[in-house]
């Protein structure tokens, strides 16, 4: 079961599987190509996420896939809180994440009623993050990547791809929890596609286990990521059948959280590995 301590004293769960739905609020989104970058769009999509089962919506403003640009925090939140707004009028209590690396972004999204911040960088891009989750003690999901966007994929090397990020998370978490955040309010994420080419991220999955000996639960992307297209040679409309099978292998090696385009086909999927696998 999972358990999951945000903002506010907050507990989502406990649950066999969350799902945190995706909200790109971007235009150069590579799942939409910014179907949802406008306020009504992004908020509908968010909406129905939410009638679709997601236990979280994770906003987004800035594009994080591979070779993207960076945008400046005042663009990034102009696009995330209106949004955010929108949504949590609709619906006070939805569990609404932040997909940022920047401090002044997480700290007015939290103060507007966010309790999640989904961190792509560790608190290494921007290291007052530290200082905002320390104040605002929301849920965390510390995720592993080997460097920015925009040169990640170049080249990325590794020894032993797994060693390397469960060395990564012990060190980051020790360092999150002695700054004063509590370690239920921690997940942790290996970051498949971030700093991985197809190889790492196969590797990666086959020793999922490996990480539960740090007694966090995992949060994990598969939802439409390139390395598909990689190993089955189809583009992007052909990513969603092995997305689903990806998820159901993940969550029998005991993947808690997961973060997904297509929330009602992950919810059948979910229902399926945990009335067979339980």
């Amino acid at each position: 079961m999972v358990r999951w301590s945000v903002r506010g004293g907050g507990v989502i769960g406990p649950a066999p599987f969350l799902i945190a739905g995706v909200v790109n609020i971007t235009p150069d989104s590579f799942y939409d190509g910014g179907r949802h970058y406008s306020l009504e769009a992004a908020a509908h999509h968010g909406l129905e996420l939410l009638s679709q089962g997601a236990h979280i919506l994770d906003l987004g403003g800035e594009s994080t896939r591979p070779f993207s640009e960076r945008v400046e925090a005042d663009t990034e939140m102009d696009r995330v809180m209106p949004v955010l707004q929108k949504i949590l009028k609709a619906r006070p209590e939805a569990t609404i994440s932040v997909d940022t690396y920047k401090a002044s972004v997480a700290a007015r999204c939290l103060e507007a009623g966010a309790c999640i911040i989904n961190d792509i960088s560790a608190c290494r891009f921007d290291p007052q993050l530290l200082d905002v989750l320390v104040q605002y003690k929301p849920g965390y999901v510390l995720m592993h990547t080997l460097d920015r966007p925009e040169s990640m994929q170049t080249d990325p090397r590794y020894r032993d791809v797994t060693r390397e990020i469960l060395s990564f998370f012990e060190t980051h978490l020790a360092r999150l929890v002695q700054a004063g955040i509590p370690e239920s309010h921690i997940v942790l994420d290996p970051g498949i596609g971030f700093g991985k080419n197809l190889e790492h991220n196969l590797e990666i999955m086959r020793n999922m286990e490996c990480f539960h000996i740090l007694g966090r639960p995992l949060y994990v992307g598969l939802s439409y990521k390139s390395l598909w297209s990689g190993l089955l040679e189809v583009e992007l409309e052909g990513r969603g059948m092995p997305t689903q099978v990806g998820t159901a292998l993940m969550a029998a090696k005991q993947v808690g959280i997961h973060r997904v385009h297509d929330v009602a086909d992950t919810a059948n999927t979910l229902k399926i590995v945990e009335n067979i696998c339980s």
